[in-house]
């Protein structure tokens, strides 16, 4: 926890219970700007808003990545308030057809498609607008993978194209008016941990992609291989070895065919999460059938990512002396489970984690809370306050 942190946190305690979100700018772009540095030349990186839309943070990230990557027509509304020249990619799934036409009238780079219909409403987009809609395909690749929270491909999902499909697919986009086929979209996975996984994924989409070059007679411009590096919440302190990563892609990227002129990525939670905590005040301690619980200010509503991913999310305990002595004040030693006020028993935040002591009145702050915390919540599910949101 950082001294700022502290400081901005102390000064709210004593009047309503602390519940805010707090992130750190300095932090962001410090992070942001030394994994930039280190792509390679034919390496872009694009920011997946997915994660964290919040405009303070687009303002930020917008001089250091290459460029966003929207899944909707209001993050594309979101990106175009930060700049209306900001490279943008489009994807998503269920693109909606006015969705697709408001991304072609507003000049994104790129669309991602993820099937033969939707391929079909794009063409027909562009084809009204007498523009030309640059795509790439997504396909979900067969696999196997590396382990990974969560799979987007080489499984049965709702992403992309299926390899089987895949031929009438690429013979549709180049023969539809309206179209360029540019290459293809390859992201598989979610929070990958393993800097040397990650190579070798990368570079098993590049011998894919010069397998289909070969199979349809195309040369393919650009591949995107998608975000999935990963934050590992059960250990914060074990990072995605970036560095290792970094150098290992030169030699990955010798596997791509030398004309494909530009290798995306698109990354959402690796950037952002570390910028982010999650602060709220203790308002009661107490111990049901040998569990003892802080019950805070606050919740999964607010900070859903610990429920959806059923861990324990990393926090520390800030004591907080000030205290009404005409009250009792409850206090916990030792494992203690962290609850929400939602009037349901799903609402834990995390679950039997030793502390030295947590009392009524103190603040948690919980970590690497900048991505799928806020954006991902059941906001008003009983209705409560919204949290303070602090750029600092």
């Amino acid at each position: 926890m950082s001294e700022r942190l502290e400081d901005l946190v102390r000064k709210r305690a004593g009047g309503e219970p602390v519940c805010l979100f707090a992130y750190d700018l300095d932090r962001l772009t410090d992070h942001v700007r030394a994994i930039t540095a280190t792509l390679p030349p034919r390496c872009r990186m694009f920011y997946a808003m997915k994660a964290n839309s919040a405009d303070p943070l687009l303002r930020a990230l917008a001089p250091l990545v290459a460029g966003f990557e929207v899944a909707s027509g209001g993050e594309l509304d979101k990106a175009r308030a930060v700049s209306g020249n900001v490279p943008v990619l489009f994807g998503g799934p269920a693109k909606t057809p006015s969705e697709i036409e408001r991304a072609l009238e507003q000049g994104v780079l790129r669309l991602h498609v993820e099937s033969a219909l939707e391929l079909h409403r794009v063409s027909a987009a562009a084809t009204r607008l007498g523009v030309t809609a640059e795509v790439l395909l997504r396909v979900n690749l067969a696999g196997p993978f590396p382990s990974a929270t969560l799979a987007m491909a080489g499984r049965p999902t709702q992403f992309g194209i299926a390899e089987e499909d895949l031929p009438g697919v690429v013979e549709a986009a180049r023969a539809l008016p309206g179209l360029r086929l540019s290459g293809f979209h390859l992201h598989s996975l979610s929070n990958n941990l393993s800097a040397d996984a990650h190579l070798e994924l990368v570079a098993h989409y590049g011998r894919t992609v010069s397998a289909w070059e070969r199979e349809f007679g195309l040369r393919c411009e650009v591949v995107n291989v998608g975000g999935g590096i990963g934050v590992d919440y059960a250990r914060p302190d074990r990072r995605f070895d970036w560095p290792r990563f970094a150098r290992g892609l030169p030699g990955v990227l010798a596997e791509f065919p030398a004309h494909v002129r530009e290798v995306d990525f698109e990354c959402g939670r690796y950037l952002v999460a570390e910028c982010g905590n999650y602060a709220v005040e203790v308002l009661d301690v107490k111990r049901n059938h040998g569990v003892q619980y802080a019950l805070v200010r606050g919740g999964t509503h607010q900070f859903r990512l610990p429920s959806s991913w059923q861990h324990s999310h990393p926090f520390t305990v800030l004591p907080v002396d000030e205290w009404d002595s005409a009250v009792p004040r409850p206090q916990a030693e030792g494992p203690v489970t962290v609850v929400g006020e939602l009037c349901t028993p799903k609402d834990v935040l995390a679950r039997d984690v030793p502390v030295s002591r947590v009392r009524a009145g103190d603040v948690l702050i919980f970590s690497h809370a900048g991505a799928y915390g806020w954006e991902i919540s059941h906001h008003d599910f009983l209705s409560h306050p919204h949290p303070e949101m602090v750029f600092h």
